[in-house]
């Protein structure tokens, strides 16, 4: 419940995890995000309120998860080499959520794309070393908040 995009990141190792440990599985897993209850009108004491309007809104996605695919009745799209989570150190109250009479309120510091921008390299290095990839920019990634 409000987890957000960390519900969906973990939804995800899980799912791997699950289908990679139990042969012939295939894990369906259906993720959604409200935001639309933390919209409220501007407010000059929380701007970043209004940022936090502008960058997130309501979705949802599914996806069935499984290893070892049946190639006579699958057509796999993506291949998930390795699904990862990491909290930045010293990041506690850097995104904030609140629930309160007005609603879900959320806050987001200005420093936010700072922190990431200082730690990326070494996300980076810690994820794809491990699995042999060391140019980046040779297959699809996000970093998100």
């Amino acid at each position: 419940y409000q987890q957000g995009c960390f519900a969906g990141g973990t939804v995800l190792r899980l799912a791997k995890d699950l289908a990679e440990n139990s042969r012939g599985a295939r894990v369906l897993v259906v993720c959604s995000e409200l935001t639309a209850i933390t919209f409220r009108g501007p407010s000059d004491s929380h701007l970043d309120s209004m940022v936090g309007q502008a960058l997130f809104g309501d979705g949802a996605a599914a996806v069935i998860v499984g290893a070892d695919p049946d190639l006579s009745v699958e057509r796999p799209i993506f291949h998930l080499v390795s699904a990862a989570q990491t909290i930045l150190p010293d990041t506690d109250g850097v995104i904030d959520g609140h629930l309160r009479e007005v609603g879900l309120t959320f806050h987001l510091q200005k420093d936010l794309p700072g922190l990431i921008s200082e730690n990326i390299e070494k996300i980076l290095v810690e994820a794809f070393n491990p699995i042999g990839i060391k140019d980046w920019n040779s297959m699809f990634w996000i970093a998100h908040p």
